[in-house]
């Protein structure tokens, strides 16, 4: 659904809107939110500040016209800012932070970085968005291989191949994958 879309149907019924807008983008602002607080937020944080999300895109979609040519770049935006807010606000409420010399309150702050995180998260989502366009059984092995360290007999009962053509199989899968990372701009 574009963003014109979206506003006809808003002028329309700002309820239908609001349903539409939800049907169309609400697992990909799930993931955003999801993909920065899972380490640090609960299941509640998650929900809150997808809610939260929504309510900003609502209330933004009344008055703004602007985003109508971008949506969901708009989207994502909000959806990634409010989670990094979220996650500060977490990491401050659960001490992310040391406080020691008592005269100066010097503060010891985390080293963790949050543009970090969210750009590895980002990265492992390409990373298995692209494992899986290499289709069956390539993806299983690769998948089988390095996330969950499996050799390449166990891996062959699961895929009925034998060991060797796994390894094979594995091999040109890696080089596959390569190319297609380096098409993505991911490099290293």
């Amino acid at each position: 659904m574009t963003g014109t879309e979206l506003k006809e149907l808003f002028r329309e019924s700002p309820e239908k809107c609001h349903r539409e807008l939800m049907r169309e983008y609400g697992k990909y602002v799930y993931a955003i939110v999801f993909n920065v607080l899972r380490s640090y937020g609960t299941q509640e944080d998650v929900e809150e500040c997808f809610c939260d999300v929504f309510t900003k895109l609502f209330l933004k979609i009344e008055s703004d016209e602007s985003i109508i040519n971008n949506i969901k770049g708009y989207i994502g935006v909000v959806a990634k800012r409010t989670a990094i807010d979220r996650f500060r606000r977490l990491s401050v409420v659960n001490s992310h932070s040391v406080y020691v010399d008592e005269e100066g309150m010097t503060e010891l702050v985390s080293d963790f970085s949050v543009d970090d995180h969210v750009e590895s998260s980002e990265l492992r989502r390409i990373l298995i968005q692209k494992i899986k366009e290499l289709g069956e059984p390539d993806s299983t092995i690769l998948i089988q291989k390095f996330y969950y360290n499996r050799k390449s007999t166990e891996i062959a009962k699961t895929v009925s191949m034998t060991a060797s053509s796994v390894r094979s199989r594995c091999t040109r899968a890696m080089a596959k994958l390569r190319g297609k990372l380096v098409e993505a701009g991911i490099t290293g």
